[in-house]
């Protein structure tokens, strides 16, 4: 695989974590960065990457296959026009921009072009989100009827662009962007058909810090999707239900715990005594209905989504994150974001 040629538009928190990711790839040259912010420029030469002098210089440069667009969200969108239009393939870092109409803006533009154009998914390589995916699509719990998804921290929005609703801010296109996407990943054999959103203010009244996406499936699958900013105790990250048993993760980097039934109607059942009476419904089940197992995360390389890329650029594969799924991720934020505006559920008819 003959290596491509990037260059980076904006240097700060993610377009740096590009600049460290690509020196040390087997795919790409890295051919330097360019930034409105002459002090970042500097921080970049200072690593050994080369700064452009501006932005139109890096997209004059013939040498360079592709650009990596990392900078506010609300500037995608004419970044990516530019760059398409200088002849330059684009990757646009997550969410690829602020609304469906201009998403397919874009990939019109890409088309009319014959440039590939796509999104940076990375948390397609969360370990979490792969031992989930896998678990759903084994079988091993029976029919999935639930699935909750979290993120959960308690630092609030960084005190930047992601609290300017104009920029593009909020949670929703910061990290919902993330488990949507991964969601959508999960439960590819069932069209979306239902969404029902409820935005938080608790830290930030111009852009929501929070949300509370319900996701209902055809098949009478539900899935809950919460971020928060302001949870000192967070919840587990993953939680999946089926007929026959549930899987849980509880945080980043941990094991997945599976637990199924064996024996559903066991007769002998030792009720929970509390204060107020006792239970046989919410009893626990005996070991010798139930079997256990602990899944550890896989090794995933995310490097394969920039060998993906390149492979792509040659015509030897589709991108691994297509205009069809940008699209889907795209309008179920619309919808979320309609729904928690109007406080009814958006009826959606969409599938990966």
């Amino acid at each position: 695989m003959a290596k491509k040629n990037g260059a980076i538009i904006g240097y700060g928190g993610m377009g740096g974590w590009h600049g460290d990711f690509l020196k040390n790839s087997d795919v790409v040259n890295l051919m330097g960065i360019y930034d409105i912010k002459p002090e970042r420029c500097a921080l970049a030469e200072s690593k050994g990457i080369h700064a452009y002098a501006s932005l139109e210089e890096l997209l004059a440069d013939p040498a360079i296959d592709f650009v990596t667009i990392a900078v506010p969200n609300d500037q995608h969108k004419p970044l990516a026009l530019k760059a398409l239009a200088a002849g330059k393939h684009v990757i646009c870092e997550k969410p690829v921009t602020l609304s469906s109409a201009d998403l397919q803006e874009m990939i019109d533009a890409s088309k009319a072009a014959g440039k590939l154009f796509t999104v940076h998914q990375n948390r397609r390589w969360d370990g979490e989100f792969l031992v989930m995916r896998d678990i759903y699509n084994s079988g091993e719990l029976g029919p999935v009827h639930h699935i909750e998804s979290r993120c959960h921290g308690s630092r609030g929005i960084p005190g930047d662009w992601r609290q300017d609703p104009a920029q593009g801010g909020g949670m929703i296109l910061d990290w919902g962007i993330h488990l949507i996407d991964q969601i959508m990943g999960i439960v590819k054999d069932k069209a979306l058909k239902k969404i029902w959103c409820k935005c938080d203010h608790i830290t930030n009244e111009l852009v929501d810090d929070g949300f509370k996406l319900e996701m209902y499936f055809e098949g009478d699958l539900s899935v809950h999707v919460e971020v928060g900013t302001s949870n000192f105790i967070g919840l587990p990250r993953f939680y999946m239900i089926g007929r026959d048993g549930a899987a849980l993760i509880p945080d980043w980097g941990q094991p997945a715990r599976v637990v199924w039934c064996h024996n559903y109607n066991e007769k002998e059942v030792v009720p929970v005594v509390t204060a107020a009476g006792i239970t046989k419904t919410m009893a626990p089940r005996n070991e010798q209905s139930i079997a256990e197992k602990s899944i550890p995360q896989p090794h995933a390389d995310v490097h394969d989504y920039y060998r993906n890329w390149v492979r792509a650029i040659d015509g030897e594969c589709e991108q691994i994150v297509t205009h069809h799924e940008m699209m889907v991720d795209m309008k179920i934020m619309e919808a979320a974001f309609e729904s928690d505006r109007t406080g009814m559920p958006v009826d959606v008819d969409l599938k990966f």
